[in-house]
């Protein structure tokens, strides 16, 4: 090989291995730009999970904090400054009585006996969380019992208040005029009376309010019927009867998705499910006999549903969509009003034709205590209890 043909020849070995080394390097870069961040030492990015829709509640109304679970301020102890340092007691309405037992849930004794109107129904707390008004039906007054010192002050005349609810922005008390075939919205600290809504069903008694607090659902005891209320309007937009004759519709709660209603009916011996933004025609669930109080547990997983008429409670799961348990009561008894305790590890009930009160495990179901009160015990209620406001009853809280 002449001189020149190896210098041509080491020059194209030049080239060559230049090029090659070009080429590993420009794979490599490519390697690195294409594998997977986890092969770089990195974690990927996880996406953000989907932000819930924000509820457009009922002017004037505290937001909604979970969409998806209208009863996220209920959670076990989260008691609301107002009412922190108050002492808990279960308050027992006796009908026949004329008297409100009042029970230390300590000791399962009762420590003292407040003398009120006539036929006291329920127990309910004010939307400020800062008064215990008795329902006097009869007697046509309210007694605010002070949560605080335990101490009854002057009664309010108000007529036919069979039970009492506060509208979600705390702006009107709704007075179920039962006897009178009323709905009465009224200033919700002086109750005095700001409209009057007639109805044309018979026994309004008891009720609950969507997700939005824009509707309210009413049951209709005596006439078997079910009513859809526009809370901002005032005004009776929807009624239909149930499907069953001789409905007596009860006791209301609203699921937790807000999606439907349950209504407790004492002659169906269950619940209705209903569709409440639809207002179509509901579905029966069997419970028991004698279906009468309903009571959302405190993870808002399952809801105890009383059955008056044959002692025991049944337990329906809101995920799985069907009871799951029944606890019978020990030698019977006649389960219908009440509440949960705070830390939500007791179910209190009513013995509505026995005189007495029950305190049942909400683990186990066992009974812890039965406890003799007046005659009549109706729609007591377990205070205080969590929750940002209250929309009546015996304990409705948001």
């Amino acid at each position: 090989m002449t001189t020149t043909d190896r210098r041509t020849a080491l020059r194209t070995g030049a080239v060559l291995t230049a090029l090659t080394a070009l080429a590993a390097l420009a794979a490599c870069g490519t390697e690195t730009r294409d594998r997977a961040p986890e092969a770089r030492g990195t974690k990927a990015a996880v996406p953000a999970p989907p932000k819930k829709k924000a509820v457009q509640g009922l002017p004037g109304m505290p937001p909604v904090l979970d969409p998806e679970d209208v009863y996220a301020a209920d959670r076990p102890n989260r008691l609301s400054p107002v009412v922190k340092d108050f002492p808990s007691r279960v308050y027992v309405p006796n009908t026949e009585s004329d008297t409100v037992s009042v029970i230390d849930p300590k000791t399962y004794e009762i420590i003292e006996t407040i003398p009120v109107g006539r036929q006291p129904q329920h127990v309910v707390p004010s939307w400020d969380l800062k008064t215990l008004w008795v329902n006097n039906n009869r007697g046509h007054t309210l007694t605010p019992i002070d949560p605080k010192t335990g101490k009854a002050g002057k009664e309010v005349e108000v007529h036919d208040p069979y039970n009492l609810y506060f509208t979600p922005n705390g702006k009107h008390a709704v007075v179920m005029a039962s006897l009178d075939r009323e709905l009465v919205f009224r200033d919700p600290h002086t109750m005095k009376r700001i409209k009057t809504e007639p109805v044309t069903c018979y026994g309004v008694n008891h009720a609950d309010f969507s997700l939005d607090g824009r509707y309210f659902i009413v049951s209709c005891e005596f006439s078997g019927e079910l009513l859809k209320v526009d809370t901002e309007k005032m005004k009776v937009v929807g009624q239909q009867r149930l499907p069953f004759e001789g409905a007596m519709p009860q006791d209301v709660k609203v699921s937790p998705d807000g999606k439907k209603f349950y209504i407790a009916d004492m002659m169906a011996h269950g619940m209705w499910v209903l569709d409440g933004d639809k207002f179509d025609m509901p579905k029966l669930l069997p419970t028991g006999k004698g279906c009468h109080g309903l009571y959302v547990s405190r993870d808002s997983r399952e809801m105890y549903v009383s059955n008056r008429g044959e002692g025991s409670v049944s337990v329906f799961d809101f995920t799985q969509n069907k009871l799951t348990k029944k606890w019978h009561l020990p030698d019977g008894g006649s389960p219908d009003m009440g509440g949960v305790s705070a830390d939500g590890k007791v179910l209190w009930l009513s013995g509505r034709y026995d005189g007495e009160v029950y305190a049942i495990d909400t683990r186990t179901g066992i009974q812890l205590a039965r406890i003799p009160v007046g005659s009549g015990p109706h729609g007591l209620a377990v205070y205080p209890q969590p929750g940002r406001y209250s929309l009546g009853h015996t304990g409705i809280f948001r």
